[in-house]
């Protein structure tokens, strides 16, 4: 099943972006350090050129940190980008970011005008809660569910930063299609335009793959399913998620696994790796 989210907010938040962009001296995109790639919005480095880009990994506390060091890596292989990681709330790491924004524009005379900054990031990634912590007040709405943010907003910084707080948005088509899935895993996507089961599935054999020791301890179970649809019986068994006549309960299967994964309870895990990436864009060009 393809997972696509392109409300009409999303579209008009594109168009503004579009308009705006280069009259920035500086671009923040928050990527979920979980999911760097999936999380990176596509549609950015056109809209970019040469405008000095900070790529900053939120949920760090979340994420793989093996992983994690391998994505800052990656990212930096691109021309006037810098990557760092964040945990959630840390006011002393994001107010580092204020820093590096100030060094990576040399020239720029803050005496005279302030430094021009866009942050961007896709729903759910928790760009607000970031600008918050930057203001050090609430000046972005947050909330658990995506797309909270529907306007752009000048928001005034300290040393003479004005940051330009964007709605979160995703792009028509997710490429590659696992990009989806992941999106949908970590909480991006609207759960009323997902199915549970599916997603959770597609959760399970990664866990499976990649985390096979976390996932089986966190539900106490002792031999390794074959599969990701037996590893969702096995956690049915374990929790007694049971319908009538003792068929195993996927869909509330599928919520907890997602709800745990979610929160951090099967332990950091990230959900995609460059070389996993790499892969399926070799797989993809190959089919074209």
């Amino acid at each position: 099943m393809a997972i696509n989210w392109f409300p009409g907010h999303m579209h008009k938040a594109r168009k503004e972006i579009k308009k705006v962009m280069p009259q920035m001296d500086l671009i923040i995109e928050v990527l979920d350090a979980r999911l760097p790639f999936s999380s990176e919005n596509p549609l950015v480095p056109s809209l970019r050129g040469d405008t000095p880009m900070i790529k900053v990994l939120n949920k760090r506390d979340l994420a793989d940190p093996d992983v994690t060091t391998q994505w800052q890596a990656w990212l930096e292989k691109e021309r006037g980008v810098k990557a760092v990681t964040l945990t959630h709330n840390q006011r002393s790491e994001a107010t580092e970011i204020l820093r590096l924004a100030a060094a990576m524009v040399p020239h720029h005379d803050r005496q005279k005008s302030a430094l021009r900054v866009m942050i961007l990031g896709i729903p759910n990634v928790g760009k607000s809660t970031l600008i918050n912590t930057l203001a050090g007040r609430p000046a972005a709405k947050t909330g658990n569910e995506p797309a909270v943010t529907r306007a752009q907003q000048a928001i005034k910084l300290p040393h003479n930063i004005l940051l330009y707080d964007t709605p979160g948005f995703l792009w028509p088509k997710l490429s590659p299609e696992a990009c989806g899935y992941r999106l949908a895993i970590s909480g991006a996507i609207r759960s009323a335009v997902i199915e549970f089961e599916d997603v959770a599935l597609f959760a399970a054999d990664y866990l499976l793959d990649a985390y096979e020791d976390q996932v089986l301890a966190r539900y106490g179970i002792d031999e390794r399913p074959a599969d990701g649809l037996a590893l969702m019986d096995a956690i049915a068994a374990r929790r007694r998620f049971f319908r009538r006549g003792g068929v195993p309960d996927l869909h509330k299967v599928a919520e907890v696994l997602l709800n745990e994964l979610r929160a951090g309870k099967l332990g950091r895990i990230s959900l995609e790796t460059p070389a996993i990436i790499g892969q399926e864009i070799s797989a993809i060009r190959e089919n074209s």
